[in-house]
């Protein structure tokens, strides 16, 4: 049999080794019952270990397991089940295995820095999005010359393949322990704890931690320390500060390559380089994390607003704007003043307490109760290019990725019940026409349902995430479930774009929400004449305008196609002689709505077109003597070359052509 549903695809073997199962005790206190993905169960004596049982099933390929789900819960291969489990085996490329796989790095790194530096106290050391960190506080600041000596220290640890082994502490004996090896931070952390306490051991290390881990040390051959931080213990500014070493690592050398060759890619394509070297926008100590919208700047988040505002007037949405600065009283009403104070501006007008709104959807619920509505308006469609404003700690902040004001390209639909499995599939089709506009192709999705906290029956729930996973099957996306990821007020789709370098960007997500109709007491007259509530849809595409742009910038690496270019097309005269001719060009192609510079500088054609190169100018129009008396125009493109002679109105043709179908 093959485990179908499994992370990894193995044929099933009969039991050849390893195990004696208790036949004739099945079913009793002494056996457990083990299933595996292709719903095939096989009873085990109680305290059986996945690495035995993968050892028995998966004989061939049992080496490469680092850890498993047991019941959906990631664990140790060494952790005995005590309980009926399904089981899954994870491998070091498996979603959850990568997670591992980082988390175990860190602690190797922990462990040289503790080898080499002795009074470092160990902060945390989780696993990233690409990689891990741990934070240490240490007397005297590392530098980057430091990161070659912790590196060569965990080598000579992965060499020594020393056993991750976990064991359980009560709480009493965890806080004497650390407390005498010194560290402090772990007492802390323990002292917050419920319940009892797991510790683990590589050699004479010991580290505070919920695991799992892979089976040893030497899994983790091929890594790389990135880089060095700064970073509040616990993210709290008044608590002390930590070094934060930041590392990567992967199973082969080939992919940690690979990954390093990301990041020096991405060093060139960083949004904040690119926007100082085109003159894009700036940020200034007299408003952090504002940004400044420059000239060139504007004329991208101009383009991006057009089309965003010309493909909502084409699907039914009518554009609002409500104020940025509310009412505290609103602000409580909404949940926000519960769940995001700590996030908002405050202020006072006429001795009375308001707030800079953080999000736009207070404003739209006002817009509606404004007027009675019947079931025949339905749905309305409210749209809002909102300017937010929330309050980030400066240590977080990161150019257009993370700023304290931006624009929200916010929607919010008010529709019937038996109208929302279309409203949902409309705001998808939508997505997918947006996303291919600016050039991203690939989206993951992702389904959340309902987490442990939440408002609403579980009736409601159950109809509004089946509504949600019917939308995405009758437009055959695939999802990924997050089980337990919804909002409080509602589950939720999130769409991820994926850009050049493979990163994926959270952007847009749809959700359900069940919590501000009641709130705010929205009502419509139905078809029996009497008041009901209606369905509430939140929905954001790009997400933030701002963001957005910063993901494009780095997509293109500055190279934006020609309808977001904020200079379309360069005139470049070879002499005095044709600048004339150059400027009149200009005043053809501004007349067609085209961006257009003219280099009149006294400087030689190879500079020139150099410099149009480094200021990723689409296209460079060449004008010389014999262009000049023929009316025509040598036309080159960015990376490609020279495209020979054109008139005009040829030119215009092939520019218009271009912007309209949008081409990448």
């Amino acid at each position: 049999m093959t485990c179908k549903g499994s992370l990894v695809q193995i044929q099933y073997r009969p039991p050849n080794r390893g195990l004696k199962v208790m036949k004739e005790r099945r079913g009793t206190k002494e056996t457990v019952n083990i299933s595996f993905p292709d719903d095939s169960k096989k009873a085990y004596p109680r305290g059986v270990t996945p690495r035995q049982i993968a050892a028995e099933v998966y004989s061939d390929r049992d080496k490469e397991f680092i850890a498993a789900l047991a019941n959906g819960n990631p664990t140790d291969l060494t952790a005995p089940i005590a309980e009926d489990a399904s089981i899954r085996f994870l491998m070091v490329n498996d979603p959850e295995g990568k997670r591992i796989f980082w988390h175990s790095a860190a602690h190797i790194m922990a462990q040289a820095v503790k080898h080499l530096y002795p009074q470092a106290k160990l902060g945390i050391g989780p696993p990233t999005k690409n990689g891990f960190y741990y934070d240490f506080r240490m007397d005297s600041a590392l530098s980057t010359e430091d990161l070659a000596r912790i590196e060569a220290h965990m080598r000579a640890l992965v060499e020594a393949d020393l056993p991750f082994e976990r064991t359980k502490s009560d709480k009493k004996k965890a806080i004497s322990l650390f407390r005498a090896r010194g560290e402090p931070f772990k007492v802390q952390l323990i002292q917050g704890m419920d319940g009892e306490v797991h510790i683990y051991r590589q050699g004479e290390f010991a580290d505070l931690c919920r695991g799992p881990h892979v089976p040893s040390t030497g899994w983790v051959k091929f890594f790389k320390l990135l880089s060095l931080a700064g970073a509040y213990w616990k993210g709290i500014e008044t608590n002390p500060v930590m070094q934060r070493i930041y590392g990567t690592a992967y199973a082969t050398g080939e992919e940690l390559q690979a990954h390093l060759d990301r990041l020096e890619e991405a060093k060139l394509r960083d949004h904040r380089k690119l926007g100082k070297e085109l003159d894009l926008f700036s940020f200034h100590p007299e408003g952090p994390g504002f940004p400044f919208w420059h000239p060139k700047g504007m004329v991208i988040y101009n383009e991006a607003v057009r089309y965003w505002r010309d493909v909502h007037h084409r699907s039914g949405y009518g554009e609002v704007q409500t104020p940025m600065i509310l009412n505290n009283d609103l602000w409580r009403r909404s949940g926000h003043w519960d769940n995001y104070k700590q996030n908002m501006y405050f202020t006072r007008i006429d001795r009375q307490p308001y707030a800079v709104k953080p999000m736009n959807c207070p404003g739209g619920l006002l817009i509606y109760k404004d007027t009675p509505h019947s079931y025949k308006e339905f749905p309305i469609r409210m749209a809002e290019l909102g300017l937010v404003h929330r309050h980030e700690k400066s240590g977080v902040l990161h150019g257009l990725f993370r700023v304290r004001q931006f624009t929200q390209d916010d929607a919010h639909i008010f529709c019937l019940p038996d109208q929302v499995e279309e409203e949902i599939i409309g705001v998808i089709d939508l997505v997918y026409e947006i996303y291919g506009a600016f050039g991203f192709k690939d989206v993951l999705v992702e389904l959340s349902t309902k987490p442990q906290k939440s408002i609403g029956s579980a009736e409601d729930w159950k109809r509004a995430e089946s509504t949600l996973k019917s939308a995405l099957e009758k437009r055959e996306l695939a999802f990924e479930l997050n089980e337990g990821e919804g909002a409080f007020y509602g589950p939720k789709i999130d769409f991820h774009i994926q850009d050049f370098l493979g990163r994926f960007w959270q952007c847009g997500t749809i959700q359900l929400d069940f919590s501000m109709p009641q709130h705010f007491e929205l009502e419509y007259v139905g078809a029996d004449g009497k008041k009901h509530q209606p369905m509430m849809i939140h929905r954001a595409i790009l997400g933030s305008i701002e963001r957005f742009i910063g993901i494009l910038i780095e997509h293109y690496g500055g190279d934006l196609p020609l309808w977001l270019s904020p200079v379309q097309a360069r005139i470049i005269p070879i002499t005095d002689s044709q600048h004339s001719y150059a400027h009149s060009l200009k005043l053809k192609l501004d007349e067609q709505g085209m961006r257009v510079e003219v280099d009149d500088r006294s400087e030689k054609m190879g500079y020139k077109i150099r410099d149009a190169e480094l200021g990723k100018v689409p296209y460079m129009l060449v004008v010389g003597k014999d262009e000049a008396q023929k009316g025509t125009v040598s036309v080159r493109k960015r990376k490609i070359g020279d495209l020979g002679t054109m008139t005009p109105d040829q030119l215009l043709a092939r520019l218009h052509e271009e912007i309209e179908k949008r081409k990448i």
